[in-house]
């Protein structure tokens, strides 16, 4: 089964609203996969810690995505190392970072702490990115600008923390350490003016344009302190946000040239981003693998990654566990056939270029 939509379903209106009571205080969406190798028993973990994103939200209360990014990961480990591997999503859909940390990388630090685990990643500050753009749509009078200041300070705070406590609180044997940077959801929607007049010049500004630099800061310190402090960067901003071809001649592909650079200042990137490869960026909704082909990376909801396959059972009901044989034993050049044609599939595959080829 193949979903690229969120799914509706028809329940009773006493479970919609203790549903909706429960989403609005965030919704812990926890599961346990195991890819299933054929011919070995041996098996190593990946812990991915997060929110909606690593959860493999789909629109509902009761069940995630299989295949999220972390469990993809774990396809591509499987294949490389010749072993079975457990992924391990320990996601709340909701949190903002101050969450994940404290209830999810500080709160469950066991999990990273079994001696099979060879692999620790996360993602975060989506949800104070949103929380501040939702913030911001609503100001009338003088904008108010303050907000989308303190989602990047609290990103800034709460990455840096949680890499610090990863690396003294991880199992010593993980092999790797990766950080998912943000991609930018509802960017063709946010291209509208705000209802708020700029303090200095009293005219409205685009919501776009305001938001984007603040974007580009929280991905560029995600990026940077993990340069800093011993961890990757799965660049998924560049590689959702470009295309997969070189859209404006200047020799690179997009999804290359958007990519934050090791040791560039914030100042070059954020530069990069919101003008010199502005004209490259595209909203994820249609997602261009060639000049003449696109995949659609973002659900109907318009914030959460596509997926590939069945769902597992994660929210309400509690999380979950299983085994399961790979959907692909082998892959040829790294790439599965499908590593570029949903949002989940291309933020796995980027986790797994940095994959150790031993564990």
């Amino acid at each position: 089964m193949i979903i690229r939509k969120s799914l509706h379903v028809l329940v009773p209106a006493v479970a919609v609203f203790v549903a909706a009571q429960a989403y609005a205080n965030t919704l812990n969406q926890n599961v346990s996969w195991t890819v299933d190798r054929s011919g070995t028993s041996t098996k190593y973990r990946i812990v991915a810690y997060g929110d909606s994103i690593y959860a493999g939200y789909n629109g509902s209360v009761t069940s995630a995505a299989k295949y999220s990014a972390p469990t993809v990961d774990a396809e591509y480990l499987s294949a490389l190392w010749n072993a079975d591997i457990e992924s391990v999503r320990r996601a709340k859909s909701g949190a903002v970072a101050s969450d994940v940390y404290n209830n999810k990388i500080v709160g469950e630090a066991s999990y990273m702490q079994a001696t099979n685990t060879r692999v620790v990643t996360f993602e975060m500050c989506g949800n104070d990115g949103l929380q501040a753009r939702s913030s911001f749509k609503g100001q009338t009078g003088t904008c108010n600008y303050s907000v989308l200041d303190t989602a990047v300070a609290n990103c800034k705070t709460y990455v840096a923390a949680a890499m610090n406590y990863i690396n003294a609180n991880a199992y010593s044997g993980v092999k790797l350490k990766v950080i998912s940077n943000l991609y930018y959801p509802g960017y063709n929607a946010d291209n509208v003016q705000s209802g708020c007049n700029d303090p200095t010049t009293g005219a409205k500004v685009n919501l776009r344009d305001k938001f984007l630099p603040s974007i580009a800061k929280m991905n560029y310190w995600m990026c940077e302190y993990a340069r800093q402090k011993g961890f990757q960067c799965n660049d998924s901003f560049a590689q959702y946000m470009g295309a997969d071809y070189d859209s404006n001649g200047d020799g690179q592909i997009d999804s290359e040239a958007l990519k934050y650079v090791p040791g560039e200042s914030e100042a070059s990137y954020v530069t990069r981003i919101t003008s010199t490869l502005k004209s490259t960026l595209r909203d994820a909704n249609t997602h261009f693998v060639s000049s003449s082909s696109s995949y659609d990376y973002i659900q109907s909801d318009d914030t959460h990654p596509t997926y590939q396959g069945s769902t597992v059972t994660a929210g309400l009901f509690g999380g979950s566990s299983g085994t399961g044989a790979p959907r692909y034993t082998s892959f040829s050049g790294g790439k599965s056939p499908i590593w570029n044609q949903y949002g989940h599939e291309r933020m796995g595959w980027g986790l797994s270029t940095f994959s150790p080829p031993a564990p």
